[in-house]
């Protein structure tokens, strides 16, 4: 069994060679969640919406998140409005007026259906497996938890933004003093989470940003000492390639909070909870000082654009984790 504590596009894309080189029915995605926000009254979860269109094979491969073959018409309505209104994105009235956050509309569909079965009182858990299913996944996919969850960043500026507002409405070109998890002191895993870590044999951080992915998932009570316990079998990807982040700001938001954006710097991240950091090539010069921070590196390729990369990135983590707890 496999269990992938995942988040954006990075974890979507080891997903997917997952499903080419495990079982599918045997391999679950615990999901960030502290992305979700409310627009226009919808409940929006970035995270969970993108593993499932890129398992179904539905992402649009250009953006890397929504739908392909999508259309605009809905949100290019809200912006009309909000142009003759004089409605700004920083206008207080909030919940995206103006229309800053593009939602397409197919995507709206999820999010309609996914609004009006929680107004039903049905968990996001619940919600999510149905979903998934209508897409004919073999994965499991879980929300780490069905409680509210939410990542905000304070900006050196003195602003708190929410996880959206800092990364599509301000593009995140703002620099980050602090990052607060609201709600993680009620937060419960969600049924089945701590099982899908406790009984795998591999369990894998996604190449996903530390920070704002990986780090609300473990923010669950529960969670990280889930997680600990079974270190011998954990193994992370790192999400930094030769000293910068593929794709979004990891490296920036490490080297703002105070941390070293390299592989070494990942490896300090997780050495409490992981036996081994996978590393590409790129890297390679900096193996023994990643095993000097307590844990075993192993070099491979591990940027997934071409094919084939991702199954044999996820053969190579569960290999690592079978070394990991040999006696």
């Amino acid at each position: 069994m496999l269990t992938v504590l995942a988040g954006g596009v990075g974890a979507a894309r080891f997903l997917l060679g997952a499903l080419e080189a495990v079982d599918p029915a045997c391999t679950t995605a615990v999901v960030n969640v502290g992305d979700d926000t409310v627009l226009h009254g919808l409940e929006i979860s970035p995270d969970l919406d993108t593993v499932v269109y890129t398992l179904a094979g539905a992402i649009d491969p250009e953006r890397g998140w929504g739908l392909r073959d999508e259309t605009w018409r809905a949100v290019e309505q809200v912006r009309r409005y909000a142009e003759s209104a004089g409605v700004t994105a920083e206008d207080p009235s909030g919940n995206d007026a103006a229309g800053w956050f593009s939602l397409g509309d197919l995507d709206l569909g999820t999010h309609l259906y996914r609004t009006s079965r929680r107004r039903a009182g049905v968990p996001l858990s619940e919600v999510t497996r149905e979903v998934a299913a209508a897409w004919g996944l073999g994965p499991t996919i879980l929300p780490v938890t069905d409680d509210p969850l939410r990542t905000v960043l304070w900006t050196v500026d003195g602003r708190d933004l929410s996880f959206q507002e800092y990364f599509v409405r301000e593009r995140h070109d703002v620099a980050v003093e602090r990052v607060e998890l609201v709600g993680r002191e009620q937060a419960r895993p969600a049924p089945g989470v701590l099982e899908a870590i406790e009984q795998a044999e591999t369990v894998v951080v996604a190449p996903s940003n530390p920070v704002v992915s990986i780090g609300p998932v473990l923010a669950v009570p529960g969670v990280e000492d889930a997680v600990r316990a079974a270190r011998d079998r954990v193994v992370a990807v790192s999400p930094i390639v030769g000293g910068a982040a593929l794709k979004g700001p990891a490296d920036r938001l490490l080297r703002e909070l105070g941390h070293e954006s390299t592989v070494v710097g990942v490896a300090r991240w997780y050495a409490p909870l992981v036996g081994t950091l996978v590393v590409d090539h790129a890297d390679a010069h900096l193996a023994e000082q990643v095993e000097a921070e307590g844990v075993r590196c192993v070099v491979t390729d591990t940027v997934m654009g071409p094919p084939g990369v991702a199954a044999r990135l996820v053969r190579t983590c569960v290999d690592a984790a079978r070394d990991g707890v040999r006696p």
